[in-house]
């Protein structure tokens, strides 16, 4: 659940940028749109063909990122199936299930990469649009069902495709420890998404150049303080300098040791994975974890 909060908050602030552009949550206006002046990653026709559209492609081209990622993410995918985990938990809690009980669990996963599937094609790459202008073509030279099947093949190619995509990255990328799905959550995307936002922002006043009035001018100080920190923070978690992760770390109290960003012993072997500690029970007697890094150490 608390991955699932984590890239719910991402997917949901990187998609702000692209309402931005289209001004509207009609999903039927967002794909007409984008048959008529290009889809928002590949405007090569329409409108799509300004330079405006073009200074958009980079806070687009973060949204898609951030949003494709959230989409494995949410639907518990490699490299972010944390709650299943194959390898070590022998399939996780599908163990506890057969036949149709598992297969509806199955089915539910893979819904769900249909439905994540369908709206980046739907945001993104124009939906049931066959793109290139093709679209009203068809409408003014073919019959009405056969513009139709045409597009409908269309989406179903594009999400044939994405589906791939997830099942290959399946097949690619090995899993994320836990503590590193959480910090790409908060530290990166989160902070990213953010960012992107004003990126935006400031697209949209370079190509339109409005007047700032006398209130904008008062707290657009503060916008971009805060702009400031934000971008700080992000490059600082990147770099792993953070001043507050070094101290808790090097102390080793209440915090579990960030491997193998803070090992503060060179001469540790690599297989080292923090000091074994001994737990107090109910009892208050002290009992071993049996975690077995006595074995190594």
């Amino acid at each position: 659940s608390a991955q699932m909060i984590s890239y719910e908050i991402s997917m949901g602030l990187s998609i702000i940028p692209v309402l931005m552009i289209y001004s509207t949550l009609d999903l039927s206006n967002i794909v007409e749109y984008q048959a008529a002046n290009g889809w928002l990653l590949l405007p090569v026709w329409g409108e799509g063909l300004s330079w405006q559209r073009w200074i958009l492609l980079v806070p687009i081209a973060i949204s898609f990122i951030i949003f494709l990622t959230s989409i494995f993410a949410e639907a518990n995918r490699t490299p972010f199936d944390m709650s299943e985990c194959e390898t070590d938990l022998v399939g996780g809690y599908h163990t506890e299930y057969s036949s149709m009980k598992f297969a509806q669990f199955f089915m539910g996963e893979y819904a769900a990469m249909v439905v994540g599937s369908s709206l980046v094609i739907t945001l993104f790459l124009g939906g049931w649009s066959i793109g290139f202008g093709l679209d009203g073509w068809l409408n003014e030279h073919v019959a009405n069902w056969v513009a139709v099947i045409c597009q409908l093949i269309a989406y179903v190619l594009k999400l044939l495709f994405f589906v791939f995509f997830f099942v290959w990255v399946r097949w690619t990328l090995p899993r994320f420890r836990y503590d590193q799905v959480m910090k790409l959550g908060w530290m990166v995307f989160f902070e990213l998404a953010v960012i992107n936002i004003f990126i935006t922002i400031m697209a949209f006043k370079t190509i339109k150049r409005p007047k700032i009035s006398l209130g904008e001018r008062f707290y657009l100080q503060s916008i971009l303080g805060g702009l400031w920190i934000t971008i700080k923070h992000l490059v600082l978690a990147l770099l792993g300098k953070s001043r507050n992760k070094k101290e808790l770390a090097g102390s080793g109290i209440g915090v579990t040791m960030q491997y193998p960003e803070f090992r503060w012993d060179k001469h540790l072997p690599e297989y080292y994975r923090g000091a074994p500690v001994l737990v107090k029970g109910e009892d208050g007697r002290e009992r071993c974890v049996s975690c077995q890094l006595c074995e190594f150490i």
